[in-house]
């Protein structure tokens, strides 16, 4: 395994562990599986992870279960299970105040736990369906998509909702870029790449597409100014120019896409995708991004964390 980054991927449910023979496999030599964490009394679906370097515990929101599993990865066992949440999707550490920040999508509610005591120190209400959540760790926000198109604004200190954007559709995956003050996000409803000014709370552009469509996974290189999106429809790799919302470079991947990264050391970009493979592109130009890996996972694992240390 390239030793300047870890992957964790999931499998979204518990009961669809098949064989992928769709695709090509190739460029194995980039991931080498460590070790695998059985999650027993989870049944279901589960969606978005996050990870606490310090304890070296990954916080996984199991949507179907209606739990969020803390899964310890020194000794690969589940080591606590956190009950009575409402199909759990977004999950944040918040590291200064040492709490689990969870989005649910039934009711709308987002709750932070304690991260020692795993008690439950506060509630946020959202109209609904409170989805992808990224934490701002020197403004100390939280930022949560929600509803119909709305990203709420958190205090992480205060636990208050400070601000709300509103957008034409519900968001999907989303960015801050502080060099920038901008914050990029994935609208597949509207076919939209929104654009955010973070200061002024408020949409101030859209990349509109109409092909591929269905953009749910996002990252960025804040160096380079440059937004990577994942389309479902067809399965699609879109680079984009952060300035000008011009596309840069167009690449096949794999499909049902929900995670992507970028990995600023390698220049690589890591995309797990429901069909049941990994896709690696590798930076080789300004403008240029090769496919170096396709390698098989499982049916339905769409999710995924990368831990670039």
């Amino acid at each position: 395994m390239n030793t300047r980054f870890a992957i964790f991927t999931m499998i979204l449910s518990c009961n669809c562990i098949y064989g992928c023979e769709a695709q090509t496999t190739f460029g194995n030599k980039y991931l080498n599986l460590e070790k695998s964490i059985v999650m027993p009394n989870v049944k279901g679906r589960i969606d978005h992870l996050d990870v606490n370097l310090k304890d070296q515990l990954v916080y996984v929101a199991a949507l179907g279960n209606n739990t969020l599993e803390v899964a310890d990865l020194r000794s690969g066992k589940i080591m606590h299970s956190i009950s009575g949440l409402d199909e759990p999707q977004g999950v944040g550490y918040i590291p200064q105040y040492n709490e689990i920040f969870v989005a649910n999508a039934g009711n709308g509610d987002c709750y932070f736990y304690n991260a020692k005591s795993f008690e439950k120190t506060a509630t946020i209400h959202l109209s609904s369906d409170a989805d992808d959540v990224r934490y701002d760790s020197v403004d100390k926000k939280i930022y949560v998509g929600y509803g119909e198109g709305g990203i709420a604004v958190i205090d992480a200190e205060t636990h208050k909702q400070i601000a709300d954007i509103t957008l034409p559709a519900h968001p999907e995956s989303f960015q801050i870029d502080k060099k920038m003050g901008l914050l990029f996000v994935n609208v597949p409803k509207s076919n939209i790449v929104g654009v955010i000014d973070l200061k002024q709370a408020k949409l101030l552009n859209k990349w509109q597409r109409d092909s591929p469509s269905a953009n749910f996974p996002m990252a960025i290189d804040t160096n380079n100014a440059r937004v990577f999106v994942g389309y479902r429809h067809a399965p699609r790799l879109i680079v984009y120019d952060a300035k000008t919302g011009s596309e840069v470079s167009s690449n096949e991947m794999t499909g049902d896409a929900d995670d992507l990264y970028y990995d600023q050391k390698t220049k690589e970009i890591i995309i797990s995708g429901g069909d049941g493979y990994i896709s690696i592109f590798k930076q080789q130009d300004s403008n240029t991004y090769g496919q170096i890996a396709n390698i098989s996972t499982s049916k339905g694992a769409r999710t995924s964390l990368l831990i670039p240390s």
